[in-house]
């Protein structure tokens, strides 16, 4: 299991950590847009205690690594809901005790009622999910978020593909753009290719990502 150390290299050994667990592998893979991948990101697959630990302390490692602001940590439902409660446990280990909350996607009728759960939505809050892609649950969650009168920080994500979307921009970058708050990703496709490089096992499927890339990646500044 990852220890709370203060390595600066976390990108590095979350990519070992991912390929070890068979959660990030290689081959070829259909994507949503229809596009055959050189590899393929499944975070539901971090599903034991051990790694869902180790997971949670490689976020918590990354919004310290980004100096981010906020206030209260915030998990869409349902795979945000996990990962929320994991990365504030992970940062109260690390001396940084935050709220947490997330939200049902069925209003509940009795109790408390309503859609959120957890901690009130205040000041600044930072959004918590596994990937973007159509960029979907980080519009819902903004909208919750400035429903309740707080406003979004920004979002964390585990990887971050570097890809296109329909235009010049990635997914990414558009929620960005869209939402003019930063994003932050534990690792992104330049990583994962500086990981392959020299990598015995792996590095056989390093041209095959470049070659992505190339066809589809994003420019960088």
């Amino acid at each position: 299991m990852t220890t709370l150390d203060n390595t600066a290299d976390f990108s590095r050994d979350f990519i070992a950590f991912a390929c070890a667990k068979g959660v990030l592998r290689f081959g070829e893979f259909k994507t949503k847009a229809g596009r055959l991948s050189p590899y393929f990101f499944n975070a539901g697959l971090f599903n034991d205690g051990d790694s869902l630990a180790a997971l949670c302390d490689f976020y918590a490692k990354a919004i310290l690594a980004a100096g981010i602001e906020f206030d209260v940590l915030f998990g869409p439902a349902y795979k945000g809901i996990p990962l929320v409660a994991g990365i504030a446990i992970s940062l109260s280990r690390l001396g940084r005790n935050v709220p947490f909350a997330y939200n049902r996607k069925e209003a509940k009728d009795h109790g408390e009622g309503g859609t959120l759960v957890g901690a009130p939505l205040t000041g600044r809050v930072l959004i918590v999910d596994d990937v973007i892609s159509a960029g979907t649950s980080v519009r819902e969650s903004v909208e919750l978020i400035r429903g309740a009168g707080a406003i979004p920080a920004g979002v964390l994500i585990a990887l971050d593909r570097q890809e296109k979307g329909t235009g010049a921009l990635s997914a990414v970058q558009e929620v960005q753009q869209s939402y003019a708050m930063p994003v932050v990703a534990v690792a992104n496709l330049k990583d994962l290719i500086a990981y392959l490089h020299g990598n015995q096992e792996l590095e056989r499927n390093l041209e095959a990502v470049i070659r992505y890339r190339e066809q589809y990646g994003i420019r960088e500044d």
